[in-house]
């Protein structure tokens, strides 16, 4: 086949070999050459030439947690995410009962946290708004959901399940029990349009690849396959949350699934908003609750052992502080028994890990543990006055997403947005780490970048150095943004580490400054190809 060379000139190429750059050259997919644009005529005579008018190409974004079905059926379903009162809430599911005659009405992102009319929706409160028909209404965290009679009948032995109650919010076993029910009615043309609208969504935010976290209590086995198998530009890498006991069946359940890692929403514990993430110490406004621990030190470590041993990447979810540590003394005992090469070589996984601490930070980064962390979770419900705040006390919860000093130890970040937990906005998720909510947390610009990109790629296992930059040899996986100022700064925290002096040679990025404009996307484009634009 003859080969094929585009380029771009006109632009601001952020590169780390050519940190002024203002042309690079695409050759079959894979960037070929950074410069200025009098040497890339030059040198690229008979290229096809895209002239950007200035505009700023980065490279793309990957997202390290999203759960696309689910992101889909909110876009074009019952989307309660800013719902800002209980009576917004049932009035929207009202109006979403009386337009669609679906089996389910699927709804997700009610949070009652700062509603000032009341709790939770009630069973009975859904019964009132859509009389007879099966709702499903999932709390902005995904750990607990609200169900009307109609779907709850539907449940077998529910209410000897663990987690359930006749009226309020259904949590732990009653909550995945209901959740594959109201599963189950979805059609498969629901669920295939529902994937489409997240895929194109994802790609208008210049987002090129995502690492759907499926599992059996989360999406189900056909929804991931189906996703798996789905045609769309953005690349998708699929982590099956379900423990293994050995060897074997990792590998006999990563080929049965078609996932290429398992982990994700491997679930260690729950969440803080539904107080059911795994702490040591009780919840502030709970009584003497701690959480959920689903899973315990020594089936956390058979996993990480089985995993390891099948050469097969490993996760887990955990966000409470009893959770992490029981996910790194699961590594501990791993790494004592293989050796801790043998587990860094596989780049595990903790998802969240929002409540770490520095010991088990400087443990993670010994074995090569990744944190694949959610950024906008502390701009939502961080701070002195937050959720956490409220479920913690305001001591703990400043301590919670500690991502400079994670960085500081060694620990590789990644980021994602755990969509529909929350928006697929990357610029959003960048401004939210370097302006972090508790003070000494949030990292510089360009460390934020790099973990939305290089970072990110390698948390899906690709450690050639070169996916997730713009330097020849890398995957062309870019995008096109109109900005209009670049410039190069330090966390807020910390002193000036970079020169914004263009001789520094360090490149700029838009600023991510509260009243900064957001830079609008023109085009995403993944190994050459345009996903959109």
């Amino acid at each position: 086949m003859p080969v094929s060379t585009q380029l771009l000139v006109g632009a601001r190429i952020y590169s780390s070999v050519a940190p002024d750059a203002t042309s690079m050259a695409v050759t079959d997919g894979v960037v070929s050459w950074v410069g200025d644009d009098r040497a890339a005529r030059a040198l690229h005579p008979g290229a096809e030439v895209v002239d950007l008018d200035g505009a700023f190409v980065a490279p793309a974004f990957v997202d390290t947690h999203v759960h696309v079905t689910a992101l889909g059926l909110n876009i074009v379903g019952l989307d309660l995410v800013d719902a800002g009162s209980l009576r917004e809430c049932l009035d929207r599911l009202s109006s979403f009962a009386h337009t669609h005659p679906d089996a389910v009405i699927w709804g997700h992102g009610w949070d009652e946290s700062n509603w000032a009319d009341g709790g939770p929706p009630t069973t009975a409160q859904l019964d009132e708004a859509a009389p007879g028909r099966a709702v499903y209404l999932s709390r902005i965290d995904s750990h607990s959901a609200v169900c009307s009679t109609a779907l709850r009948r539907l449940v077998p032995s529910l209410a000897a399940a663990v987690g359930y109650s006749p009226d309020s919010p259904l949590v732990s076993e009653a909550h995945h029990a209901a959740r594959a029910v109201a599963r189950s009615l979805l059609t498969a043309d629901q669920r295939s349009a529902a994937r489409s609208a997240a895929l194109d969504a994802i790609a208008a935010r210049g987002v090129v690849g995502v690492h759907e976290c499926g599992g059996p209590d989360i999406s189900g086995l056909d929804d991931f396959r189906e996703l798996l198998s789905t045609a769309h530009g953005v690349e998708i890498r699929g982590y099956w949350g379900e423990a293994v006991a050995d060897a074997g069946e990792a590998r006999e359940l990563l080929q049965s699934t078609g996932a290429h890692a398992l982990g994700g929403d491997l679930f260690i514990d729950g969440s803080i908003g539904s107080h059911t993430a795994w702490l040591g110490e009780p919840y502030a406004d709970l009584g003497d609750c701690t959480g959920n621990g689903y899973l315990g030190v020594e089936e956390i470590a058979n996993h990480v052992r089985a995993c390891t041993v099948a050469g097969i990447q490993a996760g887990f979810h955990a966000i409470g502080d009893a959770a992490v540590a029981a996910a790194i003394d699961a590594f501990a005992l791993v790494a004592d028994e293989l050796g801790g090469p043998a587990v860094a070589a596989l780049g595990h996984r903790l998802e969240h890990a929002e409540m770490i601490s520095g010991e088990d930070t400087a443990r993670m980064a010994a074995w090569g543990v990744i944190a694949s962390v959610q950024p906008a979770f502390d701009a939502l419900w961080g701070g002195t006055s937050g959720l956490y705040a409220r479920r913690l006390g305001t001591e703990r919860a400043l301590t919670l997403n500690p991502f400079a000093k994670a960085a500081s130890a060694g620990v590789s970040l990644a980021f994602g947005s755990d969509a529909p937990v929350t928006e697929v906005e990357p610029w959003a998720m960048l401004r939210a780490a370097v302006h972090h909510r508790a003070p000494g947390s949030g990292i510089s610009p360009r460390a934020a970048f790099a973990a939305a990109t290089r970072g990110a790629w390698r948390a899906g296992g690709v450690r050639d150095g070169l996916a997730g930059t713009l330097n020849p040899g890398a995957p062309a996986s870019y995008a096109v943004w109109n900005v209009d100022e670049l410039v190069v700064d330090a966390p807020k925290d910390s002193v000036q580490r970079w020169s914004t002096d263009p001789r520094s040679r360090v490149p700029a990025l838009p600023r991510l400054d509260d009243d900064a404009p957001t830079p609008v996307l023109l085009r995403s484009v993944h190994r050459g190809n345009v996903v959109y634009g």
